[in-house]
Formats: structure tokens, C-alpha cells, sequence
């Protein structure tokens, strides 16, 4: 591309709208597409045209869309009325969302059809640092267009990485965000366990930070723990819809996931109990809370005890 595409945008949500905006900011043209009309309202001051009618937006040279599920996906883009029907040939649609690979495959073939280069480029990372430009991204599809919009990726991502031609880039995803529920169980069992050790909260969250133990993940999470913070930058429920996506996966590819299911159960407990909307960190919160464990006392100095 030798000028700058327009952008179509499908999703302008939480996450849809900052990663827009930081493409409008680039110096893009993006016609946004949204429902509401409030989001509407938010994308015109990041300097997104919002529109009403999605066909606006699918006419673009490139189209994005970021959306909530499997459902959401092939409610917008599948049909004579969805936006695979209403895109021109040749144009290149870019699926941003986190999905399953079999949903994934249906617009695939729908997207061939109607003659659209089709990239799954699933993003690692949440809203709260959506507008920084620091989310990475794993793509699979055509590696020729994938590298056409490496400069529009770019804007809003760190890190991307071409991983194959099909739903390898789904994949990628769905193994990533099972580690990180994982990590979140056991670190909620790990800081239990230290507690009942009689280890001073700040003191074992700073021995674990610098441990081997300490992926990003756990780095990331130190401060929210430190201040008792469990508000959410992707909340329990997210993740139980990932997990569920995890899950159909594995059992599609006969892949035995017991440790998987187990941890899908505990964040259902954590739902049951009417805290789905915290944080997925929570399995600390409900470790504790299954152990007797009440708020752990916090230093206010950190030379308190000489």
C-alpha cells in the first residue's frame, strides 16, 4: 500500500475504541461502527467518523473488528447482510477478538467466498493499557498481508508475530490465557499457603516478584495485590468464557485438559458467589476466603518492624 488505507472499524467497545483511536492518531482515515450510540459519541473525540449503518464502514480498504464472542463474530460478518457481504473483493478484514477456532474457520470460508483476504490477529493484552500502544498480537493468515498492515499494527501493538495460514493465531491465544488463569489459581493457593506461614503479605509478594516464579504476569499483578485491588481489567467472567472456549477446543483435538476444567470450576465458584465482575486475579481473594483467611494485615511502613 503505497498510501495510507481507510479503516473500517466494527466494535468500538472497551478495547475496540483506544486501539481505534491510536490508528485514527497514526493519521489514518477510520470510520468507526457501533450499536450504541454513546460509544459513538466517545469515538468522536478520538477522532473516528462513527457511524450508525455498518455498511459505512465496510466499504474501507482494511476493516477491523474487535468483538465480545463467537456469537457477536458471526452475527456481524456471516449472512447476505453481514459484513463480509457488504466488503469489496480484494479488501483485507482483520479479526482482532478472541474467538474460537472453529467460529474462526466459518468466517474464514465466508471470507473467501466473497473474495476478502482474512487475517485472525488475536490481541494480548487489556483496556487499561489498550491506549498506551503496548498490547501484542499473534496473526495467522495470508503472511503477504499480513505484512501489507504491519505499519497499521504497529500503532497500537509492541510485539507481532506471523504463526501460520489457518487458526494458528486463535490457538496462540486460547494457550496463552490458559496460563494465565492457571498462574491465577495457583498464585492464590501459593500466597495462602505463605499466610498460614505467618509471612507478612508485602514481604512474601516481594520474595515472589523476584523469584523464579515471577512471570510478567505475576510482576504485572504485585501492585493490585499489594493494595488489596481487585478491579478488574479482565474480569472472571472473561476469563470463564475463554475457558470454555479453551476447553471446546481441546476436546475438538482430543487434547486431555483435566488441570484445564479444574480451573474453569473455580472461577465458576468465584461467579456463584456474586464476584464474577472482579478481576481474574480473584482466586487469591477466594483461596483466602475458602481457607478462613480474612484481610491480611499490611505494614504501613515498610521499616515498621526495624
Amino acid at each position: 500500500m503505497t498510501e495510507k488505507p481507510a479503516i473500517g472499524w466494527i466494535g468500538l467497545g472497551k478495547l475496540g475504541l483506544p486501539i481505534a483511536g491510536r490508528i485514527a492518531e497514526a493519521g489514518y482515515s477510520v470510520t468507526g461502527y457501533d450499536p450504541a450510540s454513546d460509544r459513538l459519541a466517545l469515538a468522536a473525540g478520538r477522532g473516528i467518523e462513527g457511524t450508525a449503518a455498518m455498511e459505512s464502514a465496510a466499504r474501507a480498504d482494511v476493516v477491523f473488528s474487535c468483538l465480545p464472542d463467537d456469537r457477536a463474530l458471526r452475527a456481524a460478518t456471516l449472512g447476505e447482510q453481514g459484513l463480509l457481504a457488504l466488503m469489496r473483493k480484494g479488501a483485507v478484514f482483520v479479526e482482532i477478538s478472541t474467538v474460537s477456532p472453529e467460529a474462526s474457520a466459518e468466517v474464514a470460508k465466508a471470507a473467501e467466498a466473497a473474495g476478502v483476504h482474512y487475517l485472525r490477529v488475536p490481541i494480548s493484552g487489556n483496556a487499561s493499557i489498550a491506549h498506551t500502544g503496548n498490547l501484542s498480537c499473534f496473526a495467522s493468515g495470508p503472511k503477504e498481508v499480513f505484512e501489507e498492515i504491519l505499519p497499521m499494527l504497529a500503532t497500537f501493538t509492541r510485539a507481532q508475530v506471523h504463526l501460520g495460514p489457518g487458526e494458528e493465531a486463535r490457538y496462540a491465544k486460547l494457550a496463552i490465557n490458559l496460563m494465565m488463569a492457571a498462574t491465577a489459581v495457583m498464585l492464590g493457593e501459593s500466597l495462602a499457603l505463605a499466610r498460614r506461614g505467618k509471612l507478612d503479605w508485602q514481604d512474601m509478594l516481594d520474595v515472589l516478584a523476584d523469584s523464579a516464579a515471577a512471570s510478567p504476569m505475576v510482576k504485572y499483578k504485585v501492585g493490585p495485590l499489594a493494595e488489596r485491588d481487585f478491579t478488574s481489567t479482565f474480569s472472571c467472567k472473561q476469563m470463564i468464557k475463554d475457558l470454555d472456549l479453551i476447553i471446546g477446543a481441546g476436546r475438538a483435538g482430543s487434547v486431555p485438559m483435566p488441570l484445564t476444567a479444574l480451573v474453569r470450576e473455580t472461577y465458576a465458584a468465584i461467579v456463584a458467589r456474586g464476584e464474577g465482575a472482579l478481576d481474574f486475579i480473584a482466586p487469591v481473594k477466594h483461596t483466602e476466603w475458602l481457607a478462613g483467611l480474612g484481610e491480611p494485615e499490611r505494614r504501613t511502613s515498610r521499616d515498621a518492624d526495624g
